[in-house]
């Protein structure tokens, strides 16, 4: 199998289960807005409760969980963590496919549609 991610040969099997574990980490909504709004600049757990609207420890434990799949990085900046997505590619992923649904969602009279072929 070939490497080119671009060209006609399919990736690796690990390269396709891990992009459906980060794809399945993003279904969520909540850690899709936590991404989204991470996309826009970095935060602390308490501002991205805030602005999501969670709990803090529920948004605290979406971050744990994007951390780890390395989708979400941190650092420390005194007694405050502050988090940030250090990927340029998972910021183009999110953004695309938010940006697109919300250009159909303003489009549209409707509510955002659900994706063809999802199942869902």
């Amino acid at each position: 199998m070939a490497s080119d991610v671009g060209g006609s040969e399919d990736p690796p099997a690990e390269v396709l289960t891990e992009a459906a574990a980060a794809f399945g980490l993003l279904a969520s909504s909540a850690r899709l807005h936590i991404v989204w709004a991470l996309s826009q600049g970095e935060s602390d757990v308490s501002h991205l409760a805030d602005r999501v609207g969670g709990a803090l420890p529920a948004v605290s434990q979406h971050l744990a969980k994007l951390k780890l799949a390395g989708l979400v990085r941190s650092r420390r900046e005194g007694r405050r963590v502050v988090y940030f997505v250090d990927d340029s590619d998972v910021v183009t992923v999110v953004r695309l496919m938010v940006g697109q649904l919300t250009a159909r969602a303003q489009g549209a009279s409707a509510p955002v549609r659900r994706l063809r072929g999802s199942g869902a």
